[in-house]
């Protein structure tokens, strides 16, 4: 595999707790952080901050707006660290960012560029945000892609799987947990 890093994404506690369907996400999103450390391929988290007051928002903004009213990200507040479950180990890199993409308003292009990494592995909630908008932004920059279709959530089934069936295929590759830990086993 390229010069990869697996990207954990907006996995916060209340993220969590609005979006968990019951399906055993985290023990799987758990295990690919796990078979990636096993593997070399570092782990970065990218979780979405905003500061007190929200001065980043523009009314403009419907998303961001939306974000704010529903008082999730406020950087601080209850329910903003990453969930226990598949918590950072010490030495992973943690980036916060400003908006959806994992790049808007993140230091997390630096991040790659000063390890030469050239191609991630999307992991996170939502699908149809973070993973989406992620996904475009790395497009641009010229990254190879990979999605780990079971570890994304979305709120809305249907939309998660319309983009990790139809959409994302079309520019990355799209796999399983399972499948990926065994392409990425020591031979």
């Amino acid at each position: 595999m390229a010069n990869s890093a697996l990207l954990v994404m907006d996995v916060q506690r209340d993220v969590v707790a609005i979006a968990d369907d019951g399906s055993g996400y985290l023990p799987r999103l758990r295990r690919a952080i796990d078979g990636a450390r096993a593997a070399g391929i570092p782990v970065i988290y990218v979780v979405m901050g905003l500061r007190p007051g929200d001065p980043e928002v523009s009314p403009r903004n419907r998303v961001m707006t939306n974000v704010v009213r529903s008082g999730l990200f406020t950087q601080g507040a209850p329910g903003t660290e990453i969930h226990h479950e598949v918590a950072p180990q010490q030495g992973d890199v943690v980036v916060t960012k400003r908006r959806g993409s994992a790049f808007s308003g993140s230091d997390l292009d630096l991040v790659l560029r000063a390890r030469d990494i050239d191609s991630l592995v999307l992991t996170g909630i939502a699908t149809s945000a973070v993973v989406l908008s992620t996904l475009w932004h790395a497009i641009d920059l010229d990254f190879g892609l990979t999605v780990l279709a079971d570890a994304c959530l979305d709120t809305d089934p249907e939309v998660h799987r319309m983009l990790t069936e139809k959409l994302f295929p079309q520019w990355a590759d799209v796999l399983a947990v399972e499948d990926w830990l065994k392409a990425i086993a020591p031979q």
